[in-house]
């Protein structure tokens, strides 16, 4: 079988993220003075996106805290569009920062003008993979574009490159004002991926190749969004014939538990927090001694006090817990991507382009823009 662009664009990660910084860093001085103009100023940050593109803010609006961008908020732009009249009014002061992979997406620029339309200011900040697409195109002196190495505009349906350097571009921006000092954060989340996607690949091939019909991923904090963006890998590259859901640790209990049966895969993305670990061992213990699944998975940065027979897998991204968790979340979403990867070629489709229906597609058609 020839290398698909999936599997590329998956293991092409940890080089394109060391790219990514690099691009950020050279423009150090303009993105500080954009970024401070309008923070200075009280203006409020929403991150947004549409599908993958809008997990980036989902897992970003946590994991941000410290950082500048603290209290920044994910609000989709399917939502934006929709009832922008319930997040923003005249009084309104955004800082919208958007997320798009093409840049082409009829929502990702909708919301733009949505925003526009509707609060009383408005500045933009456009992290983009396309410098063809639409958002790259569009200049003003209140955008701030941010162009990621070409490499990152996926070819494949799913976003796997694409969505991890949008987020840490996002978190470098936010960080800007220390920019330089973060470049042995970049260096050491690049080394360690790199090295956990080689080690782990064939394990997670076999967890893959095992007969599951669901998968839940679990995630606390920046994690719920990763394991938001893992469900929805394994789901697409599927072709939905796995269906998948997520949660918090905590949050799983409350009605959501009741998805656990004997065909199910559990993933689990441990926090480095020891104090926010004992709230999830108890979780996988208690799944562990009460429920049969098909199989258990544990992500984690290094190894959990977790009895060994509640999990048939641990991957170890081998992060060092002083890792700013902006930084340090996307390591785990190599492991939701290469799930849906293999579970892909296992059910006979093509990774590439796995919707036999065309039920989903690169750029989302179909959407009529009443405004």
């Amino acid at each position: 079988m020839p290398v698909l662009h999936t599997y590329k664009e998956i293991f092409q990660q940890p080089h394109v993220w060391l790219e990514a910084y690099e691009i950020i860093r050279g423009r150090k001085d303009e993105i500080a003075t954009f970024t401070s103009k309008y923070l200075e100023q009280g203006y409020e940050i929403v991150l947004t996106g549409a599908g993958t593109s809008a997990y980036i803010g989902d897992a970003l609006e946590t994991a941000l805290h410290n950082t500048p961008f603290r209290g920044a908020k994910a609000i989709a732009t399917t939502d934006i569009i929709t009832t922008p009249y319930m997040y923003f009014s005249k009084d309104s002061k955004v800082l919208l920062v958007s997320f798009g992979r093409s840049g082409n997406s009829p929502e990702s620029l909708g919301a733009v003008k949505a925003v526009n339309k509707t609060a009383g200011s408005v500045a933009h900040i456009f992290i983009t993979c396309n410098a063809e697409g639409k958002m790259a195109l569009t200049k003003a002196d209140n955008i701030l574009t941010v162009l990621l190495p070409p490499e990152t505009n996926d070819l494949s349906l799913a976003m796997t490159s694409s969505y991890s350097t949008m987020l840490l571009a996002c978190s470098l921006i936010a960080n800007i004002d220390r920019i330089d000092a973060q470049k042995e954060y970049i260096e050491t989340l690049s080394a360690c991926v790199f090295k956990a996607l080689s080690k782990y690949e064939e394990d997670i091939k076999k967890i893959a190749a095992l007969d599951f019909k669901r998968a839940i991923f679990l995630g606390s904090g920046p994690m719920k969004g990763v394991a938001e963006e893992c469900r929805l890998k394994l789901q697409e590259l599927t072709d939905g014939e796995v269906m998948c859901a997520y949660d918090s640790f905590l949050g799983f209990r409350h009605g959501p538990k009741a998805l656990v049966n004997s065909e199910s895969l559990m993933v689990y993305l441990v926090s480095p927090n020891p104090d926010v670990q004992r709230y999830e061992k108890d979780l996988i213990n208690q799944v562990c001694a009460n429920n049969k699944v098909k199989a258990s998975v544990i992500v984690c940065f290094e190894k959990p006090q977790i009895d060994p027979s509640c999990y048939d897998l641990c991957i170890e991204t081998g992060l060092p817990r002083v890792m700013p968790v902006c930084y340090g979340c996307v390591s785990y979403v190599f492991v939701g991507q290469l799930l849906g990867y293999f579970k892909s070629i296992e059910r006979g489709l093509c990774p590439d382009s796995p919707s036999i229906s065309g039920n989903i597609s690169r750029v989302v058609e179909g959407v009529t823009l009443y405004m």
